[in-house]
């Protein structure tokens, strides 16, 4: 796909209170849900015993919770169905089960489907030591990311790609939030995924001003600076449409036609990667512009306060 010839007067950079009024609304609207209506924790980060029924037959989510019942009683707080012609099922209970019922529940489904069910048990203290090095790992990544563009570029560089990951890594719990999509391992791993891949998008971009600054002799006002920024954008706006358009088919594909345990994951990628365009094109490279226009008039007046002193 070419923009090349297309997009030679379009101005990306008119809009940007637009774009950081679009980000703040969706920022402050996360940060609500978030704390309201919170996330569906699945029992990697909470308390609590995750069956997998394999059965060779198709399955409905009634039969399943018929079956446990029949098992001894046990009432699934959530079951969901995989495979081609649903013949798994994989039933959640919230809290640590006894292994008393965990064996009562082995025996009666070996008996009826002759396959030993797979059994997955998550402490409270291991949830939530999960919890803790997943957002531990999220920010030493967040914080890698802002030491090398710094030494790559500049600091105002990395400051910009960093509330841009930072508003990708929100977008994606916001949607997760609203749909109450089960919260998991696999879905930290999509997380940074998504940061991986919107930060080449960013540097690429970043890379493009830095190249453009170093042809200007001197930068006169924000309308020279927002050009070298706008034309630097277009610059690359190819490459970064093409670029997600791959990604995204094959995120899409496993999304639509992959199994039940990795939907949540490429669900998070997908909408990650579209989040994390945005954030590239329309918010991260405005964000440094606005910022370095701050800088570059800062050190314009020093000499003159220095002389009014």
């Amino acid at each position: 796909m070419d923009f090349n010839m297309a997009n030679k007067n379009w101005d990306l950079i008119k809009h940007r209170k637009k774009y950081f009024g679009l980000t703040i609304i969706m920022t402050l609207i996360g940060a609500i849900l978030l704390s309201t209506v919170g996330l569906n924790l699945g029992i990697d980060f909470e308390s609590g015993t995750r069956v997998d029924v394999v059965a060779g037959e198709p399955l409905t989510e009634e039969e399943v919770a018929d079956h446990f019942i029949a098992a001894g009683g046990f009432e699934p707080d959530d079951i969901t169905l995989a495979g081609d012609n649903n013949e798994q099922a994989s039933a959640r209970f919230i809290g640590a089960m006894p292994q008393e019922d965990v064996g009562e529940i082995q025996a009666y489904f070996t008996n009826e489907f002759g396959e030993e069910p797979n059994v997955s048990t998550v402490s409270p203290q291991i949830g939530r030591e999960l919890a803790q090095n997943a957002i531990i790992a999220t920010l030493l990544a967040a914080f890698g990311i802002v030491i090398y563009v710094a030494f790559r570029f500049e600091f105002l560089y990395g400051v910009a790609a960093v509330a841009a990951l930072l508003y990708d890594a929100v977008f994606v719990l916001t949607i997760f939030s609203i749909l109450q999509l089960e919260v998991n391992i696999p879905f930290i791993a999509a997380i940074l995924t998504v940061v991986g891949y919107s930060i080449n998008d960013t540097i690429v971009t970043f890379d493009r001003i830095r190249e453009n600054m170093k042809k200007e002799d001197e930068i006169r006002d924000f309308n020279h600076l927002a050009k070298v920024v706008n034309d630097s954008l277009l610059q690359t706006l190819t490459r970064s449409i093409n670029t997600v358009l791959t990604v995204l088919f094959a995120a899409g594909a496993i999304w639509l036609f992959g199994s039940e345990a990795i939907t949540s994951f490429a669900f998070a990628i997908v909408i990650g990667l579209i989040a994390g365009t945005y954030s590239s094109l329309f918010f991260a490279a405005q964000l440094w512009l606005v910022m370095k226009h701050r800088s570059l008039e800062r050190k314009k007046n020093k000499p003159v306060e220095a002389e009014e002193y």
